[in-house]
C-alpha cells in the first residue's frame, strides 16, 4: 500500500470502468448526451471514436443495457425524465384563459400534489429488516441475528419471526370459550 504504480503509455481498460460503462448505457438510452459523458469522463474527440471500436467495452455496455431494462432502472429515469416536464405544462394549462375551467382546476390539484408529496412525505413501510451474519462461533455453528421491528413508534411491538414472542403473544390471549379451545 502507498506504492506508486505508473499507468501512462498503458491503455486505458474502459470495459472495467463500471461508471463510464452505465453511462454510456444511459447515452445509448437517451438519458444523458454525448457531450455530458466527455465531458465528465474527460475525453475528446479521439477517445470517444476509441470507444465505439472496443468490442469488450461495447458488450460490457450491452450487458449493462440489458441489467438496466430487467430490473426496471432504464424505465424509472426514463419517465423522471419525462415527468418533470409534466409541471411546465399543467402551467401552462392552469393559467390559459381559453382553457376550460375544470382543466385549469384539475391542473391546480395536480400541481398541489406535486408540491406536497416530496420524498419527506412518502410513505414508510411497515418495518424494517435487518439481518446481521456474525459467522461461526466455536462449534461451527453459524451465528446471525435478526431484528424485525415497526417502522411505526409501537411499545408492544414483537418479532414475527420470534418463537419466545409468538408463545407470549398466545399465554397473554384471552379465554372465553370455556376452556374448549376455540377462539
Amino acid at each position: 500500500m502507498g506504492d506508486v504504480v505508473d499507468l501512462h503509455g498503458q491503455p486505458a481498460r474502459f470495459e472495467e470502468d463500471h461508471e463510464l460503462i452505465e453511462n454510456l448505457a444511459r447515452y445509448a438510452e437517451g438519458l444523458l448526451s454525448k457531450e455530458a459523458v466527455k465531458k465528465k469522463h474527460h475525453f475528446d474527440a479521439a477517445t470517444w471514436e476509441q470507444l465505439g471500436e472496443n468490442d469488450a467495452l461495447v458488450e460490457a455496455i450491452e450487458a449493462e443495457k440489458l441489467r438496466r431494462i430487467r430490473n426496471g432502472q432504464a424505465k424509472r429515469e426514463l419517465a423522471q425524465k419525462h415527468v418533470v416536464k409534466a409541471p411546465d405544462v399543467l402551467s401552462g394549462i392552469m393559467l390559459d384563459s381559453a382553457a376550460s375551467p375544470k382543466h385549469r382546476i384539475d391542473s391546480a390539484k395536480v400541481l398541489d400534489q406535486f408540491a406536497a408529496n416530496g420524498p419527506e412525505n412518502a410513505p414508510a413501510g411497515d418495518r424494517f429488516i435487518i439481518t446481521i451474519n456474525l459467522g461461526t462461533d466455536v462449534s461451527g455453528a453459524e451465528v446471525v441475528e435478526h431484528y424485525n421491528k415497526s417502522i411505526a413508534i409501537n411499545p408492544d411491538d414483537v418479532d414475527p419471526n420470534d418463537a419466545g414472542a409468538v408463545a407470549a403473544i398466545t399465554t397473554t390471549k384471552r379465554d372465553d370459550d370455556g376452556g374448549q379451545g376455540y377462539f
